[in-house]
C-alpha cells in the first residue's frame, strides 16, 4: 500500500513541477530574459574567480581584480603618490 501511495504522490508532483518551471520561464521571458540568464549556469560548479590586474609590488602574492572594495595595498600606494597604472600587472 505505502509503495502505491508513494507512486500516487510521484506521478502528482511530476506535472506541478513542469507546471512550476514553465511558470518561471514565463515570468523571465515577461521581462525578455531567459531563466539560464538570470539564475546563471546549471552545472552545479561555483563561478570563475576573476583574473587579477593589480599586483602590489612590495609582496607580489597580494593581487587584486579590481572590482569590489580596494585593499588596503592598494590604498596606501594610491595615498603615497602612485599611480594605478604603475600596480597592474
Amino acid at each position: 500500500m505505502r509503495e502505491d501511495v508513494d507512486a500516487a504522490l510521484g506521478t502528482r508532483r511530476r506535472p506541478d513541477l513542469n507546471d512550476a518551471k514553465a511558470a518561471k520561464e514565463a515570468a523571465a521571458g515577461k521581462f525578455g530574459f531567459s531563466l539560464a540568464d538570470l539564475v546563471g549556469k546549471s552545472s552545479g560548479r561555483a563561478k570563475s574567480k576573476a583574473a587579477a590586474k593589480y599586483r602590489n609590488p612590495d609582496n607580489p602574492v597580494q593581487t587584486w581584480t579590481g572590482r569590489e572594495r580596494k585593499p588596503q595595498w592598494v590604498i596606501d600606494a594610491l595615498a603615497g603618490g602612485a599611480d594605478i597604472t604603475a600596480l597592474e600587472i
